[in-house]
């Protein structure tokens, strides 16, 4: 390569270089801004009508009752497989989690033999069909402190469905 062909090429890089920081300097930035270069106000801004922050959508709650009523626990059964890894079904075999034969009725944290956590064993009242579901739902929330590590079924069906195949189990 020549002298000639790589002034040719600096030429060119510098060439664009300019034309780069030209349209940006001069066409684009006057577009943008108002006043002299390097001043940062507004050339133009849309007006919007001033309105109030929406409120955050509350959930509206859910009627576990119905959904039991309705669900199929044949589903629940299916669902069951992800609980299958630290429960089981037959009565007095506990596993990681208590077992959940005849769980439906059954005082919160008394199975015999089962290890509780402190918060598990502290909640009192009785599984009912509603609260094994809201349980299900977010067990953490539910009951704060539960050794469970379940995050929690997404959609409230699929925890009626779980309930309605529990209360089978008898």
């Amino acid at each position: 390569m020549d002298t000639m062909e790589t002034t040719k090429i600096v030429a060119g890089i510098c060439g664009a270089l300019l034309v780069f920081l030209g349209v940006k300097y001069f066409i684009a930035e006057p577009l943008y801004r108002s006043g002299e270069h390097g001043e940062t106000q507004l050339a133009w801004s849309l007006e919007l009508p001033e309105q109030a922050p929406a409120p955050a959508e509350e959930k509206a709650p859910v009627d576990f009752a119905a959904l039991i009523a309705a669900a199929d626990p044949a589903k629940g059964e299916a669902e069951f497989r992800k609980c299958a890894t630290c429960h089981k079904t037959e009565a007095g075999a506990n596993a990681t989690g208590p077992t959940l034969h005849a769980v439906v009725g059954r005082p919160v944290g008394s199975v015999p033999g089962f290890n509780y956590s402190s918060a598990m064993a502290g909640h009192g009242g009785e599984w009912t069909p509603e609260a094994l579901a809201q349980f299900l739902m977010n067990p953490k929330k539910y009951v704060p402190g539960t050794k469970m590590s379940f995050a929690g079924f997404k959609k409230p069906e699929e925890a009626a469905a779980m309930v309605a195949y529990l209360a089978t189990l008898k």
